[in-house]
């Protein structure tokens, strides 16, 4: 197959959503590039629209794993700062699943496995005619910068994890 490197990319500018309407593609995104000839392989954008600061380009920790089925798979895994982790097959970049890191992730319900989009709760947003009260997680992310890693013998992952909420009040300036 390709020689894929793997890497993704941060949160749209200005943080101020209703400023950048849209997906603001290619921002939040796992890509897989072909680093002979520099193409992009796949996409996958985890935080559509980021209003939240999640700026997803942590670590992507590869692994060779058994699916449902019993076949083995060349998979990533990358626990992002929007409270989910996401496991992609590596070599398509078909989405395989999409947990949340706990229950208390509060921005989003779901991810929809079909669609790969995720399900916002407008509770949590950061409009600028709503005040959010316990935003889970905060825009430092419930995983931010630090690395974790994978044991194939355990077959177990290791991450830190925060745990820090935040209320979003909008205000304007003069």
């Amino acid at each position: 197959g390709p020689n894929l490197i793997y890497f993704g990319t941060g949160n749209p500018a200005p943080w101020n959503e209703t400023m950048r309407p849209g997906d603001n593609k290619w921002t939040m995104t796992i890509f897989g590039r072909d680093a002979d000839t520099g193409e992009a392989k796949f996409g996958y954008q985890k935080t559509p629209h980021d209003e939240w600061d999640y700026a997803g380009v942590n670590v992507m920790m590869l692994s060779d794993q058994k699916d449902k089925d019993g076949k083995m798979r060349k998979l990533l895994t990358h626990p992002d700062r929007n409270g989910v982790v996401y496991t992609l097959d590596r070599t398509d970049g078909s989405l395989v699943s999409a947990d949340k890191i706990d229950d208390t992730v509060n921005v989003f319900k779901s991810v929809d496995l079909k669609t790969g989009q995720p399900v916002r709760d407008p509770e949590y947003g950061t409009r600028m005619d709503h005040l959010a009260k316990d935003i889970c997680p905060s825009a430092m992310g419930y995983h931010n910068q630090g690395h974790d890693s994978y044991d194939p013998k355990r077959q177990a992952f290791f991450m830190g994890i925060n745990h820090i909420c935040m209320d979003w009040e909008p205000f304007m300036l003069p």
